[in-house]
């Protein structure tokens, strides 16, 4: 089916639906690049750039504290513009998710300053 066809369909998903399909692709590595996947043994379980340790929600908090794309992309060579893109998207689709991690990583991380 081609993707003309299925974008009808897709639009009309609800939210839920919608969070689902982006999940399934993205272990499915069918996203452009490499996708983002999430496995228990690899920090923590948190959704990951697929075949690295960079978290989707490091990648968020970074930009939400001014680091542009540029700034990421030279602070992680090992990733591509494509990379960030799924990212954002994924953040965007699981934003209760990734704001979490963020809670809970700095949470953490003033536990061990104290």
């Amino acid at each position: 089916m081609m993707l003309k066809e299925l974008e009808p369909q897709l639009l009309a998903l609800s939210d839920q639906e919608k969070a689902q399909v982006v999940n399934l692709l993205s272990q499915g590595k069918i996203l452009i690049g490499r996708g983002i996947e999430k496995n228990p043994h690899i920090c923590g379980g948190s959704a990951c750039i697929a075949g690295t340790r960079i978290t989707v929600w490091g990648l968020v908090e970074a930009r939400s504290l001014g680091y542009t794309e540029a700034d990421l992309l030279i602070s992680y060579p090992t990733i591509s513009a494509t990379d960030l893109a799924n990212a954002w998207a994924y953040a965007e689709v699981f934003p209760e998710e990734i704001e979490r991690e963020i809670i809970v990583n700095n949470e953490v991380m003033y536990e061990d300053l104290s």
